[in-house]
């Protein structure tokens, strides 16, 4: 990918067979855009909202009520200027699809890892994270979600995954799969893929991640997840070329919260901007970022708690300059130039629990991909990485690739990073905050079915209080409140 089509796309980071998992999003402004964020100055919409677009020289594509946004199209090149005059628009700004890399994933980096089930047939020895979160599946006999009888699971606490969609019908996740929906419209967001049919329904996992993500949370069968009976909702916001602006992402929170799920899991980061230039016309993403916290605003409110993410790139949050020098240098040129204020999105907004990424040989060292920051990490969560050699060496050839997570992957798609058990497919190692965060959304699930009363702050405050204390210690930038473990946030102890 060439360096303006990486700028106006997105950093890939999860379909890559040499990179980490967490669908690191850019957006960016170009000028043959002609998608537009809108945010009014209320969360809502004015009766004249249609109007104010048509008059500008645009059409409205998506009306996100709720939380007083509006997604626009419009070929008119003074357009943002033209809705300058209106005073009760707050902010506008150009939106971009976030695109996943073209490269397709070679097998574990070209070295398989293959491992026979263990006696009873499931993979429990290689889940050391679950293990680990659950106190050797301990926490399993205090609350797992819901209860099973007569192969029916009744769930106490529903998980929505807003991701790549499911395999719904996969082994270890179709007794725990409630229903979902699709944002994606027909032709995909790009308007000519015709595999896109613009089918609601239509959850299929076209990547991979989203079913691993799920896995770590419900998984039943050869892989445990955090909570084996919470139920599990996908709302898919990627294509099939694995694109999406960030109207369907804020409006799959909103549609989690009215289908009143318990937790919202975001294993998706990116960064907004406030100010840059591109070829001399200046540009903010101030409406994405409102756009962004209203959604989160509207999910807590009605009683969802949100976990997200912190990101692949091993960045200091605090340090603010540094993620600026971090965008000029990975996506701008001398026509792209950022100067700004950048802000982690969501992971960065108030309202989430951030997740960095722990890992299984060190209570002192992140993981050494995970992004950490005083006032940015709520806890963290094992998301796996390649090892303590490798660690120690940097040499790709001492990666050891059992100490990722173990997660199902769709039965459908080839092997990824592992083959295990040919003859039944469907799992999968991975790393990344993209994993850790998931670990902590279904440790938020359990304790939402054992304490159905609790709010998100609450939740929270528990998720906090009963973390483990690595690090340094108290709170700090690394691990936060420390490493997030479902057992002693059932016991307290």
């Amino acid at each position: 990918m060439n360096k303006r089509k990486k700028a106006m796309a997105l950093a890939a980071s999860s379909i890559l067979a040499i990179s980490l998992s967490s669908f690191n999003l850019h957006t960016s402004a170009t000028t043959t855009a002609k998608s537009y964020l809108i945010a009014y100055n209320q969360s809502s919409l004015p009766k004249t909202y249609q109007t104010d677009i048509k008059n500008a020289g645009g059409v409205v594509i998506n009306a996100i009520p709720e939380i007083g946004g509006l997604e626009v199209r419009s070929s008119n090149p003074n357009f943002l200027s033209n809705l300058k005059s209106n005073t009760n628009i707050i902010a506008a700004n150009v939106e971009m699809n976030y695109k996943l890399d073209d490269e397709q994933p070679a097998g574990a980096d070209g070295k398989p890892v293959t491992l026979t089930p263990d006696e009873d047939g499931t993979y429990w020895s290689s889940q050391w994270d679950i293990q680990h979160l659950t106190n050797n599946g301990k926490s399993f006999g205090i609350e797992s979600g819901g209860t099973a009888a007569n192969g029916k699971v009744t769930h106490k606490a529903v998980v929505g995954v807003i991701d790549t969609g499911i395999d719904a019908n996969h082994p270890d996740l179709k007794a725990n799969y409630v229903g979902g929906q699709s944002f994606v419209p027909a032709g995909g967001y790009s308007g000519d893929d015709t595999s896109e049919k613009g089918d609601k329904t239509d959850v299929l996992d076209r990547e991979g991640h989203g079913t691993h993500v799920a896995g770590s949370i419900a998984g039943n069968g050869k892989i445990k997840g955090v909570g084996p009976n919470l139920g599990i909702m996908a709302y898919r916001i990627f294509d099939s070329s694995g694109s999406a602006p960030t109207a369907p992402i804020v409006e799959a929170i909103i549609q989690a919260a009215k289908d009143k799920v318990d937790v919202v899991n975001m294993s998706i980061g990116g960064f907004d901007n406030l100010k840059y230039e591109f070829y001399g016309t200046r540009y903010s993403d101030i409406a994405d970022v409102l756009l962004w916290k209203r959604a989160i605003k509207y999910a807590v409110n009605n009683n969802v708690t949100i976990v997200t993410s912190a990101g692949n790139e091993s960045l200091n949050y605090a340090d603010k300059k540094s993620l600026t020098d971090y965008l000029n240098a990975n996506y701008g040129d001398t026509n792209l130039v950022y100067k700004g204020v950048t802000i982690e999105t969501p992971g960065g907004l108030p309202g989430v629990i951030t997740v960095s990424s722990s890992n299984k040989w060190s209570k002192d060292q992140l993981a050494f991909y995970s992004n950490y920051g005083n006032s940015f990490i709520t806890v963290a969560a094992p998301g796996g990485d390649n090892g303590p050699k490798y660690a120690e060496t940097g040499i790709l050839n001492d990666r050891d690739f059992t100490y990722r997570a173990l997660s199902t992957w769709p039965t459908y798609l080839a092997p990824y990073f592992t083959t295990i058990d040919p003859e039944h497919p469907g799992y999968a190692y991975l790393h990344g905050t993209s994993m850790a965060s998931p670990k902590v959304a279904g440790i938020a699930g359990v304790i939402k079915a054992a304490h159905p009363d609790y709010k998100p702050a609450q939740v929270e405050a528990l998720i906090e209080k009963t973390a483990l204390d690595y690090g340094k210690p108290g709170h700090d930038a690394y691990f936060g409140s420390g490493e997030a473990n479902a057992y002693t946030a059932l016991t307290g102890k």
